[in-house]
């Protein structure tokens, strides 16, 4: 059974993340996308900022990571995108077997 991983990004729009999470299903790099409302503080350019964003997960053979990446990194709107890829060390079989159908492309 293949690795399954999991890639997390934030943006500052709702229907940013929905476009994010719909082209990364279209093109079968994800299996699933959770995208959730959080509050981040972080520093920028020397800065403390704090700013509504959606954060992403999402779920992807860990051997699609670089393709994912790219197609977010290609969509995304912020000059330094949070890509982070964290890799599942288990995953329950029948999900795990799920996520490579709906991911296997012919």
């Amino acid at each position: 059974m293949g690795a399954v991983a999991i890639l997390v990004t934030t943006v500052d729009a709702e229907d940013k993340a929905r476009d994010l999470a719909r082209a990364a299903l279209s093109a079968k790099l994800a299996a699933c996308v959770q995208i959730q409302p959080i509050r981040s503080h972080y520093v920028w350019k020397g800065e403390i900022c704090e700013d509504d964003e959606f954060l992403l997960q999402m779920k992807h053979r860990a051997e699609d990571y670089r393709a994912l990446a790219e197609l977010v990194r290609r969509l995304h709107s912020y000059e330094t995108p949070e890509i982070l890829r964290i890799d599942a060390t288990e995953a329950d079989p029948a999900y795990a077997s799920w996520l490579l159908e709906a991911t296997r492309r012919d």
